[in-house]
C-alpha cells in the first residue's frame, strides 16, 4: 500500500526546510539566499528582506558551519581573563560581551590566563589554529610581539581595562580612568581629615601586570603629596578566587595603631571587610572609614562609599568595537577612557578628633 506524499509547502509535515525551498519560494537563486545570510552587503535590502521573511516562514536557518565556511570566519571570540569567573567584575564583563556577540551569531571562548608563560602559549598557538576572529584581553598586559603575531594574520586585539593598550599593540580598548578614580578616593579620605590610612591590595602570586596596580600607585602618590604614607596590607586570594579577609583583619589589628580609614582595591574586599570589622568590635564609620572601588552588587544596600565603574557597559562597547574591526569598519574612537565617579554613602565620615 502506498501513501500520498505531503504537499511541498505543508509545514505540518516538515520540521524545517532546505535552502532550495527558500530560494524557490522567494524567487531567487540558492547563492542569493546564502549571501543574504553571510554577505548581506552584496544583496539589495529589498531582496534580503524577502529572503529572510521566507526563511522565517519556512523555519529555515543556515548552519553555523556553512556561515563560517562561506565567510571564512570562525564566528568565535577569544576572551583572555585572569580573574575567577565568579568575581563580580569578570562576570559583568562576560554578561556584556555575550549580550552583543550572541545576537550577532558569535560564540565566546574564555581562556583563564594565570602567567606570562600561559599568555605566550596562547599567542603562539592561536595564529596556527586560526580558531578566533578576534581576541579580547581583560585587565592585564600583553607584549607588543604577541599583538604583532595576531596582527600578521588579521586578528584584532581589543582591551577592557587593559594595561597601556596604545603602547602594547591593541587595536582598540575601553578603560576605566583608574587615575581619576584613585585620586577621587584619596582626596575624599584626606578631605575628611584622615591621616592614618591603610590600602588593601591583592597579590595573586602571578607574573602578569594588572590594571588594578595603577589604582594602588596613584592612590599612594596622592596621599604622599599630602604628607601621608599609606600602610599597605596585602589580601591573599585562594584557589577559588575567595579573598582571605580574616587574614586582613589580623594584619590590621597587628599594626602599631589601627588606621582611621581603609581604602580597598575593589568592593570584593571592602564588602566582607565591613562585616569583619564590625564583628571585631569596630564601628564603621565611627572608628574607621572604608571606601571600595567598583560600585558592585550590594554596595548600595550596605551603604559602601566607592568609586563607580560599569563593566557591563564597557564590555558592550568593546564588543561593538570588535565587530567593527572584524568587518573592517573604521572606529570613531579606538581608545576610550571612561570617567570614574565617587559615590559617597555611609561607610566614610570625618575622622574623630
Amino acid at each position: 500500500m502506498s501513501f500520498p506524499k505531503p504537499a511541498r509547502n505543508n509545514r505540518k509535515w516538515r520540521m524545517s526546510s532546505s535552502i532550495q525551498d527558500v530560494a524557490e519560494e522567494a524567487g531567487v537563486s540558492i547563492s542569493t539566499v546564502s549571501r543574504s545570510f553571510t554577505r548581506p552587503n552584496l544583496v539589495s535590502a529589498k531582496t534580503r528582506e524577502r529572503v529572510l521573511a521566507v526563511a522565517d516562514k519556512l523555519n529555515f536557518s543556515l548552519s553555523r558551519s556553512a556561515v563560517a565556511l562561506k565567510s571564512g570566519r570562525s564566528l568565535r571570540i577569544a576572551v583572555l581573563m585572569s580573574g575567577h569567573i565568579s568575581l563580580w567584575f569578570t562576570a559583568s564583563v562576560i554578561e556584556g560581551l555575550n549580550e552583543v556577540f550572541h545576537a550577532e551569531g558569535y560564540d565566546i571562548s574564555i581562556f583563564q590566563i594565570s602567567s606570562i608563560e600561559e599568555r605566550q602559549e596562547f599567542f603562539d598557538t592561536l595564529p596556527v589554529r586560526r580558531n578566533a576572529d578576534a581576541v579580547i584581553v581583560v585587565s592585564f598586559d600583553i607584549d607588543a610581539k604577541e599583538s604583532a603575531q595576531l596582527a600578521s594574520v588579521g586578528v584584532p586585539i581589543i582591551g577592557i581595562n587593559a594595561v597601556k593598550p596604545e603602547q602594547r599593540g591593541f587595536a582598540a580598548a575601553v578603560n576605566i580612568d583608574d587615575t581619576q578614580g584613585s585620586r577621587l578616593a584619596a582626596r575624599h579620605l584626606t578631605v575628611l581629615g584622615h591621616r592614618n590610612i591603610a590600602y588593601i591590595s591583592t597579590d595573586r602570586g602571578v607574573s602578569l601586570s594588572f590594571s588594578v596596580k595603577n589604582r594602588f600607585d596613584v592612590f599612594c602618590d596622592c596621599c604622599r603629596k599630602e604628607g601621608i604614607e599609606p600602610q599597605v596590607v596585602v589580601c591573599k586570594v585562594d584557589g577559588n578566587g575567595h579573598y582571605q579577609i580574616g587574614d586582613v583583619i589580623t594584619q590590621l589589628m597587628s599594626l602599631h595603631e589601627m588606621p582611621t580609614a581603609i581604602a580597598c582595591q575593589e568592593d570584593g574586599i571592602a564588602l566582607p571587610l565591613l562585616f569583619q570589622l564590625e564583628r571585631n568590635g569596630f564601628c564603621v564609620p565611627g572608628d574607621v572609614s572604608v571606601i571600595g572601588y567598583d560600585d558592585s552588587t550590594y554596595t548600595h544596600d550596605i551603604g559602601l562609599t566607592t568609586i563607580r565603574q560599569d563593566p557591563v557597559e564597557m564590555a558592550r562597547e568593546a564588543a561593538h568595537m570588535t565587530l567593527d574591526l572584524i568587518e573592517e569598519r573604521e572606529l570613531e574612537t579606538a581608545f576610550r577612557n571612561v570617567a570614574a565617579q565617587l559615590i559617597v554613602r555611609s561607610s566614610t565620615a570625618r575622622v574623630r578628633r
